[in-house]
């Protein structure tokens, strides 16, 4: 009954409004009839019925993500960059200067000016914003972002021209950015922060507004000068980076974040002689820590020989090559303590490019106080070390690779390995939906016949993307062993529990051996709806 009412209510409204309407309109024009004013009365079309380009005219200030539906909401991400913003503002500040102190050394000569200074440098305290965001997807390792950003600053910049003996300020007040920006990340690798670059460019013109002022004088209420500078920049901005030209800023080498492992060095620490006394009563207690550089997996150690200077440890190691002609072994003798940080006693290195592959190196170092040469403190005597060094490469050949349908390649004859024996690789992609009682900061680790690895670990997130490679070599195929992989959460710094357990799988690891490569997600074991993806390779010879 009650919308029945509103309905009549309604059209009884429409009704007198349009009779008013015509009244009018027959008072103005009387010749003409009521069936042409009719006619003349605009279609009334629901807006779900509007094509994008009708939406935007009509509705201009609307969010991209309520009219495109390829846009999608990221207030989180304008809440982040509301609260990031004053840190934001500094550090952009900073990059600009820098960037723009070349480019104004080579203008101040050419065009013979003593000197430009950014007096004050601020983009203050309004931070632009997002209006949605449009992800692609793509076959590539890439992804492709395309943000609508809109700014509407306060900044403040200051720049004193000093030139001829006179003193001019220039100053640029009341910006407006209005862009629509493509980020491509790619190539994807498996090293942090898992991309090699990022590729900007400008899908069209950017609207730029700005006033500048000039001794007190707006210099953009000068006739005419406002639109030229204006469409100025739009022109010269969009024939630099308006799509296919891009802006390229490279974050690290693509070849060095995708190598794989290219062979295996072994490592015999025999013995150290007139090591540097470090304890209160003319003793030390050391142990060697060996890894190589360039490399993020935890540094392996001997045993520790108490009271001892002289101490003979022959203690083998297996250490996995990614980069022979950058790597190098790193060596460092600790001196061991109950309490408190172990104190250095020395260190040295052996670059993996000196040794010949296949050819056992007997070296006898001399420890140093760091690798700095200009160091005087390396001039001390600390002791020596006396290792038993042998690089060993995986054989190459399309004949020694087997290739997969993701991975790439699986290497199948490492020159060297023991009879039966391999490299067994984890790789640990991501976990899904883990959650802790106090805190949701989660890292994986691994367990295997008493080896632990350890992923970085992730701040405050359920869906974590660690994408990292380890490296296990085995004696013999580990065809009745098992591997364990926990997620665990680490506390904050300032947190006051600790560390939780968010669920954890055991692997029996018959099917790697058999079929030389799984990759699945698995249900973790003390979890509600955990679950993590592992890919683990079983590389033979």
């Amino acid at each position: 009954m009650y919308w029945r009412c509103k309905n009549r209510l309604n059209s009884g409204i429409w009704y007198l409004n349009a009779l008013h309407a015509y009244t009018y309109v027959q008072y103005q024009h009387p010749n003409l009839s009521f069936l042409m004013l009719l006619a003349q009365h605009p279609v009334i079309r629901p807006l779900v019925e509007l094509d994008t380009k009708s939406l935007e005219n009509m509705l201009p200030e609307i969010p991209l993500w309520i009219k495109n539906p390829d846009f999608d909401r990221i207030d989180w991400l304008n809440k982040f960059i509301e609260t990031m913003w004053p840190y934001l503002d500094k550090a952009i500040c900073k990059m600009a200067k820098e960037i723009a102190k070349p480019i104004i050394a080579e203008s101040t000569a050419k065009y013979k000016i003593d000197s430009v200074e950014f007096e004050t440098l601020t983009l203050g305290s309004l931070p632009p914003t997002f209006q949605g965001m449009k992800v692609y997807t793509t076959d590539e390792q890439e992804l492709i972002m395309e943000p609508s950003v809109k700014w509407a600053g306060n900044p403040n910049i200051t720049v004193l021209v000093k030139a001829y003996g006179l003193k001019a300020t220039a100053q640029v007040i009341d910006l407006q950015v209005f862009a629509l920006p493509r980020i491509t990340l790619k190539p994807l690798v498996p090293s942090f922060p898992c991309f090699a670059k990022i590729l900007v460019s400008l899908m069209e013109k950017p609207h730029v507004d700005f006033g500048l002022k000039l001794l007190g004088a707006d210099l953009m209420a000068i006739p005419g000068l406002y639109g030229f500078v204006q469409e100025t920049i739009k022109t010269q901005v969009a024939n630099m980076y308006l799509w296919p030209k891009v802006l390229e800023v490279q974050i690290m080498d693509p070849a060095k974040a995708q190598k794989k492992p290219v062979g295996i060095l072994y490592v015999n620490v025999v013995r150290a002689v007139k090591l540097t006394k470090k304890d209160l009563l003319g003793k030390s207690d050391p142990y060697v820590k060996l890894k190589l550089t360039e490399d993020k997996l935890p540094s392996k150690k001997t045993s520790v020989k108490r009271s001892n200077l002289n101490p003979e440890w022959n203690e083998e190691f297996k250490l996995v090559v990614k980069d022979p002609e950058s790597q190098a072994l790193e060596l460092t003798i600790y001196d061991w303590e109950q309490v408190g940080k172990h104190d250095r006693i020395g260190m040295n290195v052996i670059p993996l490019k000196d040794l010949t592959p296949d050819e056992t190196k007997y070296v006898t170092l001399n420890l140093l106080k760091s690798m700095d040469a200009n160091d005087p403190a390396n001039e001390k005597f600390r002791g020596q070390l006396t290792i038993d060094v042998t690089y060993k490469p995986f054989k190459e050949g399309d004949s020694d690779i087997e290739t997969t349908d993701e991975s790439g390649v699986i290497e199948k004859a490492p020159d060297g390995t023991p009879e039966g024996g391999g490299l067994l690789v984890v790789i640990v992609h991501e976990a899904q939906d883990v959650e802790g009682k106090h805190h949701t900061n989660p890292y994986a680790r691994i367990l295997f016949k008493g080896e632990e690895r350890k992923t970085k670990h992730i701040k405050k997130n359920r869906d974590p993307r660690w994408e990292q490679e380890f490296g296990f070599v085995c004696e013999e195929p580990p065809i009745n062993e098992k591997m364990q992989v926990e997620v665990i959460s680490r506390p904050s710094s300032l947190g006051i529990h600790s560390k939780e357990s968010l669920g954890y799988i055991v692997i029996s690891l018959a099917d790697v051996i058999n079929n030389k490569r799984i990759n699945e997600k698995y249900h973790l074991i003390d979890s509600k709806n955990g679950r993590i993806q592992l890919e683990l390779q079983w590389r033979t010879s």
